[in-house]
């Protein structure tokens, strides 16, 4: 049943994509975020949905009157640079098999072009605030159903992700709830309607319950930092910051004695095996990197002939012949496959949104229509990739696609903001009519000959 229902919904969609592209987009958010076809357990399973809908909405893009330039925008740019300089180390990748570092590479390129067409499509408050539903909904469905079953075993077992996709384990589960929780706020703060600020309230509780339930000390730090910007940058800080606090407050109390024994071990690192581990891995791609600075070792570092080359670390034996290679850090994994100058891209991306975002929300403040929306929208992406960030430190995210949704988010309200204030430009040198109730208007007068 669940195998005809998602067939229907998606090839019932396609003929309305030929029309209007941007549901095409909205669509490859959604399947690419949720992925919906894991959740299925016959023929379904194994479309290629996700192709299916990029192809259909790259043949609407071609031929449509819809389709707008690629904005001019910072963000942009430092996009393009990023795809090109992780296109150059895969051109150099160590993997000794190349077939795994193009296949990532394909999987990058999908992300990038299919966001590049996102920003060719959508315009204005409207179309930003349908993506933004669909990245909420789609990771609030795992989010809700994971806090319903932590609060009804109590926190004894472990929330898991859907199989297949990035978000799969439990530890990547937990950082992409802790970056929908802000859209979520901001989608509750806009809404006149009650039933909808209700549903997003509880969205948020559930989504708290199920990020804790999943037991990721990663995760306890990541919403930690994000629970606590997210009240100071809401409506009303103080009140929000206090009800943030009670409320999380309450949660993990309500834990079992297991899930704090396994955050203890946060100050404990060094007599837990995972976490050193980690250490172990990060120290792997350090010394990739200052072995290769520019391009690093290219795609699909946690490979075992990259580790062997690397991995003789004074201290650390044990981990040389018995594990198995994983990045365990974003930014080491950025640094070791793509180089410093991948790194610094990587980063690059997440001090242009929250300074872009922040001027954004200062030039909206005193436009009647922009405050309704953009300030607390911008102030909510930032929220996010704070929450992206101290999260991606513990966990191989590079190429997670929500948090370049955001920056897509930003690009797009850039580009509304811009728009809005020209607009607001042409309209203050208007020319001054030259009559005045359909007499010549006196006070004006002609130039000198």
């Amino acid at each position: 049943m669940r195998d005809i229902a998602l067939a229907v919904v998606i090839l019932g969609l396609l003929p309305f994509v030929l029309r209007r592209p941007a549901i095409g987009a909205l669509m490859w958010a959604w399947v690419s975020i949720m992925n919906p076809h894991q959740l299925t357990y016959g023929f379904a399973r194994s479309i290629p949905w996700a192709m299916i809908i990029a192809l259909t909405t790259l043949v609407a893009l071609a031929f449509s009157k819809q389709r707008k330039p690629l904005p001019k925008s910072g963000g942009v740019a430092i996009l393009l640079m990023f795809m090109a300089w992780m296109t150059l180390s895969s051109a150099f990748a160590l993997n000794p098999e190349p077939a795994e570092v193009w296949d990532k590479w394909v999987v990058m390129l999908k992300i990038f072009v299919m966001l590049f067409v996102t920003l060719m499509l959508l315009r204005g408050r409207k179309e930003i605030e349908w993506l933004i539903w669909v990245i909420v909904l789609s990771l609030a469905y795992f989010g809700v159903k994971g806090g319903i079953f932590t609060a009804a075993t109590g926190g004894s077992y472990r929330v898991w992700g859907p199989p297949g996709g990035m978000i799969e384990g439990n530890n990547e589960l937990a950082v992409a709830l802790i970056i929908a929780m802000p859209f979520m706020y901001y989608l509750r703060g806009v809404s006149a309607k009650r039933w909808i600020r209700l549903a997003m309230l509880g969205c948020m509780i559930t989504c708290a319950f199920a990020a804790l339930g999943t037991q990721s000390r990663g995760a306890l730090l990541a919403g930690t930092a994000m629970g606590l910007v997210l009240g100071l940058k809401g409506k009303h800080p103080v009140r929000s910051t206090v009800a943030l606090a009670i409320v999380g407050a309450g949660i993990i109390a309500f834990m079992p004695d297991s899930w704090t024994q396994r955050m203890d071990t946060i100050a404990d690192y060094r007599e837990d095996n995972s976490a050193m581990q980690r250490i172990w891995a990060w120290t792997v791609l350090w010394n990739a990197a200052l072995d290769r600075p520019l391009v690093g070792v290219g795609f699909r570092a946690d490979n075992v002939a990259v580790f062997s080359r690397y991995g003789n670390v004074p201290g650390f034996e044990q981990f040389s012949s018995a594990y198995t290679p994983t990045a365990h850090s974003s930014y080491l994994q950025a640094l070791g496959e793509h180089g410093f100058p991948g790194l610094f891209l990587f980063l690059s991306i997440g001090v242009w949104i929250w300074f872009t975002a922040a001027a954004l929300a200062r030039r909206a403040a005193n436009d009647p229509e922009l405050s309704t929306w953009v300030p607390l929208l911008m102030k909510m992406c930032q929220v996010s990739v704070l929450g992206f960030g101290v999260g991606a430190a513990f966990l191989s995210l590079v190429l997670f696609d929500v948090p370049y949704y955001i920056l897509g988010i930003v690009v797009l309200v850039q580009t509304a903001v811009n728009e809005k204030m020209a607009a607001n430009a042409g309209k203050a040198i208007a020319p001054i009519p030259q009559t005045l109730n359909g007499a010549p208007n006196v006070g004006i007068r002609p130039p000198a000959a």
